[in-house]
């Protein structure tokens, strides 16, 4: 496929870079969300500094990795990476991970790639979340690339293939890597797995077999952990409300709230898992002509990568022994850590904003809330056997 054919997804380039900055600064919306997330900004002379700069790679790190060191000091209690030695120099790779925040879990990953002085990863990101134009502009400036998302069949088909074109191009052609969600939209129950429809995707291009395709985008996983999630009380609130009626569907002002509290809330530790590129894994799947039974394999191979890179924390222990009414794992935490989470869950549960709550619809948000943080030490338990 030919560069001309991926304009409407791709990132901007540096050939007009300063063009669309030109018109992004302009845009009272995107002055109305840097002065919330930044309210003692000196706005016009932001804009004197976003309007000198000539490169989406100056802009990384000169404006966005700043900002990114920024809300890891006011929103978490530390950024780390693991892993990094299972990248090989010169390559690059298609990063799949788990999706626990719909900003930043590839924003802190590119944030840990520029301290090691590691490029950094074009972005994808869904077309729901780009409800305004100077948003498609942000994410285009700094190195994302559309999914078109809630398209008829055939057109999703299109975009499917084109999607999957813009992928092998980018790692292949440009010689950047890319980051990818292993599902759509956060597993809200934070119990992570590969949507077999996404590897299909990646593999539509190529030329050659699936596994062949896939191997040629360099698959390698990363295994995100959050200590703590903002979102946690808003995702309780979805489960209960969908309990209530399964044709609940959230509004873009949901999706915006989600953004903004996942964006400016505490997080408290995280850390990021570079797991091995599953090539090797893809040779022993072997030539088998069975499309479904490949793509299973290759989604268990994703899979049990992210399953045992997870960091587990205190509160992740805290909640397996609550939610499944044993002390298995006491002594992984102390009964002051059991207590602060007990404190902490009820007061996340008092932020959802329902009317006439009944005590089982509190009880069943707070079982949803502690199956969230059991989740990823079940699936790790899983994965080690």
């Amino acid at each position: 496929m030919r560069k001309e054919e991926f304009d409407d997804i791709a990132p901007y380039d540096d050939s007009n870079f300063q063009e669309k900055m030109s018109r992004l600064v302009e845009e009272p919306g995107f002055e109305h969300a840097v002065r919330y997330v930044m309210p003692d900004v000196d706005y016009p002379e932001f804009v004197k500094g976003l309007l000198a700069i000539k490169t989406m790679n100056s802009f990384q790190l000169d404006v966005m990795a700043p900002f990114l060191e920024m809300l890891a000091r006011k929103t978490t209690s530390g950024i780390s990476i693991s892993g990094l030695e299972n990248r090989e120099a010169g390559r690059n790779y298609t990063y799949i991970t788990n999706h626990r925040d719909i900003v930043l879990d590839a924003s802190f990953l590119n944030l840990c790639l520029i301290r090691n002085k590691v490029e950094t990863t074009e972005v994808a990101i869904g077309s729901n979340l780009l409800i305004y134009d100077w948003i498609r502009d942000l994410v285009k400036l700094n190195g994302s690339f559309i999914v078109k998302r809630n398209l008829p069949t055939k057109q999703a088909l299109c975009a499917a293939k084109q999607l999957s074109g813009y992928i092998h191009y980018a790692v292949n052609e440009k010689h950047k890597s890319v980051w990818i969600a292993q599902r759509e939209g956060r597993a809200k129950d934070s119990s992570d797995w590969t949507q077999e429809s996404l590897v299909k995707m990646m593999g539509l291009s190529g030329g050659g077999t699936l596994q062949e395709n896939l191997k040629a985008i360099n698959l390698l996983p990363v295994s995100i952990s959050y200590e703590y999630d903002p979102n946690d009380y808003l995702k309780a609130r979805e489960f209960l409300l969908k309990r209530n009626n399964p044709e609940f569907k959230k509004s873009q002002r949901d999706d915006l709230f989600s953004m903004e509290t996942g964006l400016l809330q505490y997080k408290g530790r995280v850390h990021f898992s570079i797991g091995k590129c599953i090539n090797a894994g893809l040779e022993e799947v072997g030539e088998c002509e069975d499309k479904n039974e490949v793509l299973n394999r290759v989604c268990n191979l994703i899979d049990h990568s992210i399953h045992s890179g997870y960091r587990i924390y205190p509160i992740n222990y805290i909640a397996y022994d609550e939610l499944n009414g044993t002390n298995e794992y006491a002594g992984n935490y102390t009964p002051q850590e059991a207590a602060d989470f007990n404190v902490y869950m009820d007061g996340q549960l008092s932020k959802v904003d329902l009317p006439d709550l009944t005590d089982d619809d509190t009880a069943y948000m707070r079982r949803m809330m502690l199956t969230m943080y059991a989740n990823p030490l079940h699936n790790k338990l899983n994965a080690q056997k």
